[in-house]
């Protein structure tokens, strides 16, 4: 099937390190304290805290850690959080977007800007390169035992609702509509099958090569630098060739 199986190149996350994991931990427990301070505690009827419960379950955030996130956030005081997205340019005008969770917008927005600067990029104003990409969601199975039929996991996806299906490497790449992704993931689960990640994510129309050895080297640390914020969520890029 045709899809965007270049995905897991360009993807430019170290999700495999215990450090990395324990950051995405604390992400997704910064969504959901801003999910209960804006429709509170309970997922039956706080949909987005729903999402975001099942999207930490799929990313292997341990129960305990979910519960104390909501306690957390019901609880007075504390930290209040709110999303931000900034938009701009990397070396060679690459696309780049950058989703941020942050008590503290200025603070954020002054050290996303002077990651960008320094590395020759630089920020954009809102929607400046966001027409670039679209919403999808993104289910990751591993393979690397090489067990998993991939024409039964295709089927089976698509029976879920799936809308696109790639095997790029030792891992198979699902593709959903956003709202639908982690229900299909939990009808993978149901099937056997070990989701290593679900979530939803965007992905750009089209690809950038970079040729020039200076805008290769500042890419990268464009986006190692983005990784190592603390106030950075995820982000998104059209670079053809990262690893």
């Amino acid at each position: 099937m045709s899809g965007h199986s270049k995905w897991a190149k360009i993807k430019h996350k170290k999700q495999k390190t215990d450090a990395a994991r324990g950051k995405v931990f604390t992400q997704i427990g910064k969504e959901i304290a801003i999910a209960v301070k804006a429709g509170g505690g309970d997922p039956n009827s706080n949909s987005k805290l729903r999402d975001l419960i099942a999207k930490a379950k799929a990313n292997n955030v341990p129960n305990d850690n979910i519960k104390r996130s909501i306690e957390k956030a019901l609880g007075a005081g504390g930290e209040t959080y709110e999303e931000v997205i900034y938009e701009g340019y990397g070396p060679a005008g690459i696309a780049v977007i950058v989703r941020a969770t942050t008590d503290n917008r200025n603070r954020t927005a002054g050290n996303v800007r002077a990651t960008f600067s320094k590395y020759h990029g630089n920020l954009g104003q809102t929607g400046c390169v966001g027409y670039l990409f679209s919403d999808k969601g993104l289910i990751v199975v591993d393979n690397e035992d090489e067990d998993i039929d991939e024409d039964k996991l295709m089927e089976d996806a698509l029976e879920a609702g799936a809308s696109d299906f790639s095997a790029e490497g030792d891992t198979f790449e699902i593709y959903t509509e956003p709202d639908d992704v982690y229900a299909i993931a939990d009808a993978l689960k149901e099937k056997g099958y070990e989701i290593a990640s679900a979530e939803a994510t965007k992905i750009p129309s089209n690809y950038v090569t970079l040729e020039n050895e200076d805008d290769i080297k500042f890419m990268g640390l464009l986006l190692d630098r983005l990784d190592e914020d603390d106030d950075v969520t995820e982000v998104y890029h059209n670079w053809e060739n990262c690893d």
